[in-house]
């Protein structure tokens, strides 16, 4: 990529630091679609000895870019998401990536592809990491900042997700586990 389209695409994805997420992080401010998008990526990074029959490299892209549509919407939270709003991010993600140079025009449209699809493992891995840190993110969070509707959320978010690999399974029970504790500690 010339340095003035990386330039010009890197102003775009900047948008992700100051778009925040309806999660706090536990220092007591609102988290960033970027620093989610990080950690994603960091969890997959450090599960990768767990497929070795994964393309992690490419989860890792899938990762690092699977929100750049809310550098145009903004982050609505999966329980208030209507379909029309996966419509028009999905639309304005694909007019913006359009304007990319070969050969990430072409790369990122067939990994948003796979991604929708879930039908890969790659795919599979990077959704159900999305969710996962999503709770984890709660956990960190003071329990005071979680909507009434969050304590069941927290239970039972990506468990589909992360049921196709004993591994996967496994993390998600202890991040329940994790979750009961929390509430546990917050009734005392």
């Amino acid at each position: 990529m010339n340095t003035r389209d990386l330039i010009k695409a890197l102003h775009v994805a900047e948008r992700l630091k100051d778009t925040t997420r309806h999660c706090d992080t536990s220092g007591g401010r609102r988290e960033s679609v970027a620093e989610h998008s990080w950690r994603v990526s960091l969890m997959a990074y450090w599960i990768s000895d767990e497929f070795p029959e994964a393309d992690m490299n490419k989860v890792i892209k899938m990762c690092l870019i699977h929100d750049l549509g809310e550098c145009f919407t903004g982050d609505i939270p999966t329980f208030d998401k209507t379909k029309a709003d996966e419509e028009q991010e999905k639309s304005l993600l694909q007019e913006w990536v359009d304007t990319l140079p070969a050969p990430f025009r072409e790369e990122m449209t067939a990994l948003y592809q796979e991604m929708e699809a879930r039908q890969t493992v790659e795919a599979k891995i990077y959704k159900a990491l999305d969710n996962m840190e999503a709770v984890i993110q709660h956990n960190e969070a003071d329990i005071k900042t979680w909507a009434d509707h969050e304590y069941e959320l927290n239970l039972t978010y990506g468990v589909d997700k992360a049921s196709f690999s004993p591994y996967l399974r496994e993390l998600r029970e202890a991040m329940k586990q994790e979750t009961l504790e929390k509430m546990d500690r917050e009734r005392i």
